[in-house]
């Protein structure tokens, strides 16, 4: 899903401090595997994993997916 990877490194350049998948990972209590198999498009994540990364990074799931360029 490169819409992660993209919210992940522009939180970087936000804050001025790089945001691993590991700090995601702690962050979200997602797991830094499951962040990884995301963002490469091994996996799909479930709802609970979506409400968690969308919250965090203040999207609307449809921004999150893909669906909508509206955040």
């Amino acid at each position: 899903m490169n819409r992660l990877r993209e919210l992940r490194w522009q939180e970087q350049f936000s804050v001025k401090a790089e945001l691993s998948r590991k700090e995601l990972a702690k962050r979200t209590g997602i797991s830094i595997s499951m962040i990884e198999s995301i963002e490469i498009g091994r996996r799909e994540p479930g709802i609970k994993t979506l409400i968690a990364l969308a919250d965090y990074f203040k999207v609307s799931i449809d921004y999150l997916v893909g669906r909508s360029d509206v955040r």
